[in-house]
């Protein structure tokens, strides 16, 4: 199978139900956006594998491939496809739950947050921070298709979520790490 097929030439692309779209098109920008998202995540990944944080590293490859799924719902518009296809990209909402858990685990050895922080507290750390941000604006973007019934609404709540699991993740790898994680201060 070649990579190139040379049938978005013409400024549009396909859809898992066959429908052909401009590449604008909102869809496609969710799409992109949580692409984006999944490619952070890779980064975030390798600092967290080189800092030996193995538990967050094995749920962000959950996650990555939890967003594949994402991707799979958003590129099938639940009001245009056939039953089959919508079964098949269903998004289970069992994942927003598991995102809570891990959240719940993790805030267990945070200390309690008193003040806003910035993005930092060492690589692993802020790429991830940078990863909740791609991930905010991901969800940007999927909540008008959900709200327009495109994707499922799961997907909206997952992302919600991930940016939250994301935030919490970026603090527990700077604790991990014993990195600092500096204390917004007004000027």
């Amino acid at each position: 199978m070649k990579i190139y097929t040379k049938t978005g030439d013409k400024g549009t692309s396909g859809l898992y139900n066959g429908e052909r779209r401009n590449k604008e098109d909102p869809i496609f920008e969710a799409l992109g956006t949580t692409d984006e998202l999944t490619s952070h995540l890779g980064l975030a990944l390798v600092y967290l594998e080189e800092a030996g944080i193995e538990t967050t590293s094995n749920q962000i490859e959950q996650i990555q491939r939890c967003l594949q799924d994402v991707g799979s719902n958003i590129a099938t518009p639940r009001e245009k496809s056939n039953q089959v296809r919508l079964a098949r990209t269903a998004f289970d909402e069992s994942h927003t739950k598991q995102l809570e858990d891990w959240i719940d685990e993790m805030d267990k050895t945070l200390p309690p947050l008193k003040a806003f922080i910035l993005p930092s507290g060492g690589r692993a750390s802020a790429t991830l921070h940078v990863a909740r941000t791609v991930c905010r604006r991901a969800e940007r973007r999927v909540h008008p298709l959900a709200r327009e019934h495109l994707c499922d609404e799961s997907v909206a709540i997952y992302l919600n979520r991930l940016s939250d699991y994301l935030f919490t993740a970026a603090r527990f790898a700077a604790h991990t790490q014993g990195c600092e994680e500096k204390i917004y201060k007004k000027f």
